[in-house]
């Protein structure tokens, strides 16, 4: 895939999917249209469309984002370290456009241990035909 340069992207995002997405910004908690949705189906990024979560994986957290337990192969998603704002945490990228999808915790309740805590604006959601 090749790069986009900042105006394509403020093109093709809305101003708050550009902010999360390009400029590591976060949605306000409980605020995200995906934080309550719980319908079968697949996440993607929402700056370039690949696949990095699965409705199966997804579960309350009440923490105000939505959560999930693992991406949808190992693959899907990049970690990195992130100590911006005073804190040690890990950060959660697209692997193909780069994009900031959220951050991920040692704190999750199923088997992984993990809750990947991600901006709804990060995401596009497919609904899976029953």
């Amino acid at each position: 895939m090749r790069e986009k340069s900042e105006q394509e992207w403020r093109a093709s995002l809305t101003p708050e999917q550009f902010r999360i997405l390009r400029e590591k910004g976060t949605e306000a908690p409980f605020t995200g249209e995906y934080d309550e949705l719980f319908e079968p189906g697949e996440y993607q990024c929402a700056g370039c469309g690949a696949a990095v979560f699965a409705s199966d994986a997804k579960f309350n957290s009440g923490c105000g984002w939505p959560a999930f337990d693992r991406s949808v192969a190992l693959d899907a998603v990049r970690l990195q370290s992130d100590a911006s704002h005073g804190m040690e945490r890990v950060e959660v990228l697209c692997p193909h456009c780069g994009g900031h999808l959220g951050h991920v915790f040692k704190d999750g309740p199923t088997e992984t241990g993990e809750r990947f805590c991600i901006n709804s604006a990060a995401l596009k959601f497919q609904k899976k035909d029953s």
